[in-house]
Parts: structure tokens; sequence; C-alpha cells
């Protein structure tokens, strides 16, 4: 027997077990690793910003030198006063309509979204399954297919050029009331039942009962949707007909004609476009963290 192990240890040789690293060098290198990337992370995700504001505060020539600068040596300032200034690009009114418009969407886009999804998730109604599909089945037609009979059935309407025009087709967002609709099924069914024990109806249930315990995802969407409506572009710009009817986002494509490129305003323009999106996710980011986790894609 002695001999066969010996043999046997001879032929596949000694198995040697790998060393441990060391805990404290571990517990020492993780986190200096994770704060290494994620410092890197921010890096990136702020240098689009860095840019923003080097080229507000830059001259015409030094945006177009080929030479490369990290900062003007001498920050132009005016180019606030030129931005609102300007007699063919009028600003104060471009924020003021993509104000309203993202607001608006916030609220009703919120509230008719959350209301279906309701409707969907707890109201037994015959074909609910067959809406749903529907709704489903919008999210896979492009936006841009639907521009044209849009435009049409706005312009029978008179909506063309105004602002309701643009802030209509919006109101209603199928991806939201598809969230909607998975964190309803998800809500306790004995609120519910508590709740019309006590008398109320659905439309009761929906207002005293759900909509304080859906805050966040509310939230969430409706932070999303400010997002997507303050950054609106392709179909504004096609209702639009003159100054006071258009979005931020029209306002800068006015620095950009074939001529001339106004990059000093152009850039003023986005970093005042760009600063009531940092200031609502900074103020909201604890809702939207939560609104995520609540909406729970569970299906």
């Amino acid at each position: 027997m002695s001999n066969q192990s010996n043999t046997s240890g001879d032929r596949w040789g000694n198995i040697s077990h790998p060393k441990r690293a060391d805990p404290l060098i571990v517990s020492i290198l993780a986190p200096l690793l994770r704060y290494a990337l994620l410092i890197l992370l921010a890096i990136i995700f702020l240098f689009p910003f860095y840019l923003i504001i080097r080229g507000a505060l830059s001259t015409q020539a030094e945006m177009s030198s080929f030479d490369w600068v990290w900062w003007p040596a001498e920050p132009q300032w005016s180019n606030w006063n030129t931005l609102f200034n300007d007699g063919k690009a009028n600003m104060q009114r471009g924020l003021l309509v993509s104000g309203a418009l993202a607001i608006i969407n916030l609220v009703f886009q919120t509230l008719f979204a959350s209301m279906a999804g309701y409707a969907l998730a707890r109201i037994p109604v015959r074909g609910s399954g067959f809406i749903f599909s529907l709704i489903l089945l919008t999210l896979m037609v492009p936006a841009a297919v639907t521009f044209v009979p849009t435009y049409v059935v706005l312009a029978k309407l008179g909506g063309i050029d105004t602002l309701w025009g643009i802030v209509v087709p919006g109101l209603f967002s199928a991806f939201a009331t598809f969230l909607f609709r998975q964190f309803y099924l998800d809500f306790p069914k004995e609120l519910e039942e508590a709740g019309r024990l006590d008398g109320l109806s659905y439309l009761g249930v929906y207002f005293r009962l759900l909509i304080p315990n859906s805050l966040g995802i509310m939230s969430a969407l409706g932070v999303i949707g400010f997002i997507g409506s303050w950054n609106a572009f392709l179909w504004p710009s096609i209702v639009s007909q003159s100054s006071d009817t258009r979005t931020v986002q029209v306002v800068l494509s006015t620095f950009l004609t074939a001529q001339t490129i106004n990059l000093p305003a152009l850039f003023m323009g986005a970093a005042v476009g760009a600063a009531p999106l940092v200031i609502v996710f900074l103020v909201m980011q604890r809702w939207i963290v939560e609104g995520v986790r609540m909406s729970g894609i569970k299906g």
C-alpha cells in the first residue's frame, strides 16, 4: 500500500493549495479600487458639463481655434447678456414655453398614466387585456411615423403654432402606463378591500389610498416626463411657427444657420437650458431612486 501511495504521489506530484490573500490588504485595496472607479466615472460624466461651461465663457475665436485651451484667458461673462438680448432668439420666451410644457406634462401625463394603470390592474373590465396589448404595441411604433397624421389632425383643429398643440399629443405615455400597471398589480389588496368596506368607490380608493402610497413612482416618472418634455425638439419645431411658441431647444437651433454659427451664444444657451434639469435631478434624485426600486417590473 505504501508503495502504491508513493507511486501515485510521484506520478501526480504534490498538490499545493493557493495562498489566500491577506484580509488586511483586501480591506484596503477594495475601497481604493471602488473609489478610483467612481472618480473615473464621475470625470467621464462631468466632462460634457465642463465643455458647455468652457464654451459659454469663450470667444468665437477661441472656440474655432485649433489650439486647445482648458479655460479661456478672459471669461466672457458678457455672453449672458448677448444671449438674452438677441433679437432673433427670444430666450426668455423659450424658457417660459419649455417650463409650461414640462410642468403640464409632468402633472397630467403622470395623472393619466396612473389612472389608466390602476384601471388596467384592478378594475375588472372585459377586454382590458386586449386594450393593454394595444398600449404596448404603441411602444413599438416610432414616434416619427405618427408626426404626419398628428399634424394633419392638429391643423384641422387649429392647433398649429399654439401651446396646446405642442402639449396635447404628449399627455399620454404608454411606457408610464405600463410601469403604473406593474406597480398596482403588486399593491396590497387588503388596503383596497378596507377602503371598499368603508364605502369608497374605485375613484375614492384611487385618490385616498393609492396616490398617497405611490408618490415614489409618481415622482420618478414625473421627473422622466419633465426631462423629456423640456428636451423636446422635433415636434415643437414642426408645430411652432413663431417665436411665441418656440421651446428652448428650438430657440437654440436659431444660432445654427447656413451662413454663421454663434458658438458662444449656443453654448451659453445650452448651459442655461440644462440648468433646470440639473436642479430638478439634484432635488428629486432620492425620489427617482425610490421610484425605480418600487416600480418593480415583475410582470
